[in-house]
């Protein structure tokens, strides 16, 4: 067993939070049965990939009140529950649901102030680590949510406040507010978009990142096919993403022989390296890395290690640069 004492430790923006390189991220065992659902998903599987990850050193883990519709966060609440190591735990609110189970979206101070109370109830403590706004939707509703947080921050409900999603325009409006602790953005080398202005402004401004789907939601972890995209469940919507369609997901694929070529040669697998690439950039606190059972986590953990040389990095970023796809 590792603990998170024994490996780097990386402080998260204006905070005193000080997380492993990366964290077990939720989404995925929230679940089947609404609309941003990995299909069905076994919550025993759940608990011993959280508990994996706890095992491995990992100290923080990433949920979000509509993961599974408040499932997520009562799993995460049962697999830490009486456990030796206490992980740090990050949840997010904005995105809400009706008796239908069909989403919305509000950053109503009323609203905020009651997801609050939901996600402490669920996930059974007294204070959130850090609570972030999920998505700046409805844009006009910004401010008010964010005046909410730092409010809830003041209370000692909350450590920590941060946001997802958000561009740098939307930043600057709630930093006028509050200090952002942290972004939380999607990030990879599928995804690189944030470079141009985002990271930067992070790193101007003392944000720390904690970047999401570094594997592209399981697509760059080597165990993904052509025959597996297209055996997946009805729910899970991964089926209708841009990446896992052609004519992007041949291109994929074979970035993925690239990756396991890498990592072969460094013993890791071939996400541990999709990892990798993503904390290259110095603007990057941490990622986030989900698993659905232990022997998932246990095989993507080397990533809380594994480092890419300079000219590891410049093989993929050669290979993007020549097989680009609009």
């Amino acid at each position: 067993m590792t603990t998170s004492a024994s490996l780097p430790l990386q402080q998260l923006g204006n905070s005193d939070l000080h997380i492993t390189s990366i964290g077990f991220g939720a989404w995925a065992i929230g679940g089947g049965n609404w609309d941003f659902g990995w299909g069905p998903q076994d919550d025993s599987e759940s608990v011993g990939a959280i508990q994996q990850a706890m095992d491995e050193g990992i100290n923080w883990i990433d949920t979000a009140a509509v993961y599974g519709l408040g499932h997520s966060e009562e799993v995460v609440a049962k697999a830490v529950k009486g456990s030796a190591h206490k992980p740090l735990i990050f949840t997010k609110c904005s995105m809400r649901w009706d008796a239908e189970r069909k989403i919305y979206r509000s950053l109503k101070a009323k609203s905020v102030a009651e997801e609050l109370e939901n996600s402490l109830r669920r996930l059974g403590v007294e204070a959130i680590d850090l609570y972030q706004i999920h998505w700046p939707n409805p844009e006009e509703e910004i401010e008010e949510g964010w005046e909410e947080m730092a409010r809830l921050q003041k209370q000692g409900k909350v450590r920590w406040i941060g946001v997802s999603n958000f561009n740098v325009a939307q930043m600057k409006r709630v930093q006028a507010i509050a200090p952002i602790t942290s972004l939380q953005p999607p990030y990879s080398m599928l995804r690189p978009a944030i470079e141009q202005e985002i990271l930067p402004f992070c790193q101007e401004n003392g944000i720390g990142v904690i970047n999401y789907s570094p594997m592209v939601s399981g697509l760059l972890t080597g165990r993904m096919s052509a025959e597996r995209v297209a055996a997946m469940p009805a729910d899970d919507w991964r089926r209708k993403a841009v990446e896992f369609n052609e004519p992007r997901l041949s291109r994929n694929l074979k970035l993925v022989e690239l990756l396991r070529e890498i990592g072969s040669a460094n013993g890791v697998q071939p996400g541990v390296v999709a990892v990798a690439w993503t904390l290259h950039h110095p603007a990057i606190s941490a990622a986030i890395v989900g698993g659905r059972s232990a022997e998932q986590v246990k095989g993507l953990s080397s990533a809380l290690h594994f480092r890419l040389t300079g000219d590891e990095f410049a093989r993929i970023g050669a290979f993007l640069v020549a097989n680009q796809v609009s």
